[in-house]
């Protein structure tokens, strides 16, 4: 706790200007806008435990002055960051260090350079200029002044990313896409057959899934994909086992034993049960392990092993330590708790054949991610599977544990509150040390972004604004008691920009809700694509925005996995459902009069396009009376909207194609919705499966505008 009176008995005023000049030299904001546009001042107890979590004892205004006078003697001395960030265009290629300094540059071949420096800026301070030539990539600068010598990591990025063409895609929460070959939710196996069929079919450009991230090694599992395990490692859960090559050598005996683990899952279940699962599959997965495998298996998985490094290892190692000891790494032995520790080497040793099981899975997922960018790009898909990378792993997850020393302990991360979250979001994940991670020279987030771009042709970013700045929530705090803490927004946005440049990817950046200013010019300048949703697509005064004017370098969408489909949002259903479990902050009558407001406004502009014939009072009585007669017009024509739109990619929900009315998650909740569990089913919540798809009418429908839009591969 801060003591208030300390503060203000001791310095007065000025003490909690020095705390609040404090935070702003760690990068921690002092104030924010709202969701509304309304500067709202941050207390100073969540300043101090924002400090603490960063390292920083502000619990005094006689610790502040000592922490304010440390900050200038590094300041002084400190000759570079670790890590210095540039790109080849005038005013973004220079390296900056202080007066007197001189600078050289090691390239990644050995080559040394003796940039010519520029005029001393204002400040007094040296610019040297980069050859225009110098290669892109990594390197190290050094720097010399005097008798000091310092060192740094230099990263050339691209100047921007390649544009893509304007495609249309699917966009799927592939746990809830079922085929009748699927064992009890989508995999990988329907990924190849979605994305080939609609390549092939419906002009498709790329298919756009959920984050496909590892989760726990043994149940209980976390059904969101927004909170795994790790984010460089994906998911067993989502193998096909009968893709797994030694399956086909299996004696009869071992194939009809999975077989009949299989056949327990294809059922119709309501709701998608990831510990029947992963029971199943991963005694499936232990018989294929200890199948012999050829030299050239052999070769190959060895060939990966080594790819993967260290990090496999680690990750393999926590696997099988949380099989005996539990999912979270916290409530380990003590000894256990540190991944470098004496103990953990002589587990690893005892357990090798679990980490090596758990490697294993790994390799057969990169195979089978593998087949389904091949299956998606030889269908005619110029991207193909589009990732999505959750904004970060949960306190007690492998990365949590292989990174410890890189994550800030005693918070968490979430976002304000919004107009769809009246009460804040607390995501329940460690965020990045901003100096540890810079000290570190972005190696676990670099290392983790090109393993994500190995897999597919484009990778969604969660809450791009964490390449900016996280909201982050002290331990035991309200979301709404948070604050903004920044990140080095050039370092990472040219870590991003230059794996995705060497993966040839296409990067889009989910940058909906509070959004400080220049993030979007500066995603947009590196060819970063925006998202424009189109419930939030208005003007200053809430009217719809029209299709002429939405942003170009953008994927526009109808809604996202936070939102019912738009069967759903057009009967109100998300009003209901917060309603029903406590979520609003005011009458939900007043919050229906608001959604019909809203519908009605969209309703008008789709009208007035000539896009739905339909009279829109026509339709808002309809809904009112819960009549569902124009529940397919009213989504074509949305879609057909998004098709009038100069955005770069499309995407179209598979839930919204087949008319689902459920939504996928529902913010600020847990166990009281089944959030990430509702497997694909039409709007009298009938099964829709993988197979039945092609002969849909209901999907050519709703995909018809935006095909024939971007037919041309304009």
């Amino acid at each position: 706790m801060v003591d208030e009176q300390v503060y203000e008995q001791v310095d007065g005023r000025s003490a909690d200007e020095r705390l609040r000049r404090l935070a702003r030299a760690h990068r921690v904001a002092g104030s924010y806008k709202d969701w509304r546009e309304r500067e709202t001042p941050v207390a100073k107890e969540t300043l101090v435990a924002v400090l603490a979590a960063l390292g920083v004892d502000a619990s005094t205004p006689g610790a502040v002055r000592d922490e304010l006078a440390r900050l200038e003697e590094q300041a002084r001395r400190r000759l570079l960051p670790p890590v210095v960030a540039c790109r080849r265009v005038p005013g973004a290629d220079q390296i900056h260090v202080p007066s007197q300094t001189e600078v050289s540059v090691e390239l990644a071949d050995g080559t040394i350079l003796t940039p010519p420096p520029a005029s001393p800026t204002a400040e007094g301070a040296l610019a040297y200029t980069l050859p225009p030539d110098t290669p892109l990539g990594w390197h190290r600068v050094r720097a010399h002044r005097g008798a000091q010598e310092q060192d740094a990591a230099l990263l050339v990025a691209p100047d921007r990313l390649r544009t893509p063409e304007r495609v249309w895609g699917f966009t799927a929460q592939l746990y809830s896409v079922r085929s009748r070959a699927s064992w009890g939710m989508g995999d990988l196996h329907d990924l190849a057959q979605l994305a080939a069929w609609s390549g092939r079919e419906l002009d498709a450009g790329f298919i756009l899934v959920n984050p496909l991230h590892a989760t726990e090694p043994a149940p209980p599992i976390n059904p969101s994909p927004y909170s795994p395990m790790s984010r460089r490692f994906a998911g067993p859960l989502y193998l096909r086992v009968e893709d797994v090559p030694e399956y086909r050598e299996l004696p009869a005996a071992d194939r009809e034993n999975i077989a009949a683990l299989a056949a327990a899952l294809r059922r119709d279940m309501p709701l998608i049960d990831r510990d029947a699962v992963w029971t199943a599959k991963r005694r499936a997965l232990e018989i294929l392990y200890r199948a012999p495998r050829t030299p050239a298996r052999t070769i190959a998985y060895e060939s990966y092993r080594r790819r993967e490094g260290t990090a496999l290892t680690a990750f393999a190692t926590w696997c099988a330590l949380a099989e005996e000891h539990g999912n979270d790494w916290r409530r380990w032995p003590s000894a256990l708790q540190d991944p470098g520790s004496p103990a953990v080497a002589r587990e690893a040793e005892r357990l090798a054949p679990r980490v090596d099981f758990h490697a294993w899975l790994q390799w057969q997922l990169d195979e089978q991610l593998t087949s389904a960018q091949r299956a998606a790009t030889d269908s005619g898909m110029p991207i193909g599977i589009m990732h999505d990378l959750a904004v970060g792993v949960t306190h007690s997850s492998a990365d949590a544990w292989v990174y410890r020393d890189v994550f800030a302990e005693g918070v968490s991360v979430g976002a304000p509150p919004d107009e769809f979250n009246q009460r804040g979001q607390d995501w329940g994940q460690p965020p990045w040390h901003p100096q540890r991670l810079a000290r570190a020279e972005y190696a676990p987030y670099r290392d983790m972004l090109a393993a994500c771009l190995r897999r597919g042709g484009g990778l969604r970013i969660d809450h791009a604004m964490q390449v900016s700045r996280l909201w982050w929530v002290p331990d035991g705090a309200s979301p709404a008691d948070g604050t903004y803490v920044g990140y080095d927004r050039n370092a990472l946005l040219s870590c991003l920009t230059w794996e995705a440049a060497r993966a040839d990817a296409v990067i889009v950046g989910e940058d909906l809700g509070t959004v400080e200013p220049q993030v979007r010019e500066d995603l947009a300048e590196r060819g970063v694509l925006g998202t424009s949703l189109l419930w939030f697509q208005r003007d200053r005064d809430g009217r719809p925005r029209p299709p002429g004017r939405w942003r170009r370098l953008s994927l526009a969408t109808v809604g996202t996995h936070d939102m019912p489909p738009i069967t759903g949002f057009l009967h109100g259903d998300h009003v209901a459902l917060r309603d029903r479990l406590g979520l609003l902050t005011r009458p939900a009558a007043d919050e229906a009069a608001d959604h019909r407001r809203l519908l009605a406004a969209w309703l008008e502009l789709l009208h007035a396009e000539g896009l739905l014939a339909d009279p829109p009072d026509a339709v808002l009585r309809a809904v009112a009376r819960g009549a569902h007669d124009h529940d397919e017009a009213v989504a074509a024509a949305l879609h057909a909207l998004l098709a009038r739109t100069p955005a770069r990619l499309i995407g179209v929900s598979l839930a919204d194609a087949v008319g689902e009315r459920r939504t996928q998650n529902q913010p600020g909740t847990s166990d009281e919705y089944p959030n990430w569990r509702v497997p694909l089913a039409d709007a009298g919540g009938r099964p829709v499966r993988l197979d039945d798809l092609p002969a849909d009418p209901r999907v050519a429908a709703a995909v018809a505008p935006v095909r024939a839009a971007t037919r041309s591969r304009a």
